[in-house]
């Protein structure tokens, strides 16, 4: 992965690390399906004359049917779950649960892809989910018990599994694609299958404007421009890398926290953290492989 992939996944992780919040705030008062619905509806209202000023709305047409598929299964359904699960459970619980998306993005890849799994990507991997789960111990905590918390949980189990086979069909089948032409298609896809149970669902009582702001921060911010920036990484550095972003997301959640909502940073907060980007950084090949004296080492992509 090149300097300039890897400080774009870094600004995408900060990006993403602030939706959770934003899921958090804006959930209770929108609900789970209007909240998803609007926020790729304005995605979609963003990145659509983008796409028209680009001159790739030919790409778009020729291209509907698997970015179509790509629009429900990247942000349609992963954006219901997991703004169901923020009825019910932490944002930074949820941020680790989706950290689990490299490891079935990886394991895609090998069995339908027939990517390889490196030992260092597999080691980068083991590293990565143990800072997950460390930080998870110092951090995430269950706001409710019972059923409410179980399925919770399972949504955001599902909506990581849909994430990691999402991000090997978008590269299966719209490799060469202009990433814009795929983050509009995407998003408008999603916006046309959730505009109807949208409407039916909509809150009767008016959401406030803290609301509101966070839903657009959530369209434009965290997906209009996330997803041209998403797509164009796994064109770069394919879907096993691209997905590592979400080794880097909970981390970020934590700092968002402690910075705009007075959260308690600990230590045990900064060293998961500092594992995960270890893991990461050695997951995407950033790490430097040692060299044997006086021997050629080709090195193998994961």
């Amino acid at each position: 992965m090149k300097q300039a992939d890897f400080a774009e996944l870094i600004a995408l992780a900060a990006i993403w690390g602030g939706s959770f919040l934003f899921m958090r705030v804006g959930a209770p008062e929108f609900g789970f399906v209007a909240l998803a619905g609007l926020r790729v509806i304005g995605a979609a209202l963003v990145l659509l004359p983008l796409v028209a000023m680009r001159g790739e709305l030919p790409a778009l047409r020729q291209h509907w049917r698997p970015i179509f598929f790509v629009g429900l299964t990247n942000s349609a359904l992963p954006f219901v779950l997991f703004s169901y699960a923020a009825l019910s459970i932490s944002a930074g619980l949820s941020s680790i649960f989706n950290a689990g998306a490299p490891l079935f993005g990886a394991l895609i890849a090998w069995l339908w892809l027939r990517d390889k799994l490196s030992t260092p990507r597999v080691l980068g991997l083991i590293v990565g989910f143990v800072g997950v789960f460390g930080l998870a111990w110092s951090k995430a905590t269950l706001k409710t018990d019972g059923s409410s918390a179980a399925l919770a949980i399972g949504a955001c189990l599902l909506a990581t599994l849909s994430y990691g086979f999402s991000a090997n069909f978008a590269k299966r089948y719209l490799t060469g694609v202009a990433p814009i032409a795929t983050a509009a298609g995407s998003q408008l896809s999603a916006a046309v299958a959730l505009l109807v149970p949208t409407l039916l669902l909509w809150p009767s009582q008016a959401p406030s404007l803290s609301a509101w702001v966070n839903v657009l921060l959530l369209a434009v911010l965290c997906t209009g421009l996330a997803y041209i920036m998403y797509f164009r990484l796994i064109a770069n550095v394919g879907p096993s890398n691209a997905i590592t972003v979400t080794f880097l997301v909970p981390g970020f959640a934590v700092v968002w926290g402690a910075v705009f909502l007075h959260e308690t940073l600990t230590l045990p907060m900064v060293i998961g953290c500092a594992v995960i980007l270890s893991g990461t950084a050695l997951a995407t090949g950033l790490l430097p492989r040692p060299r044997r004296e006086g021997k050629a080492v080709v090195s193998s992509r994961g």
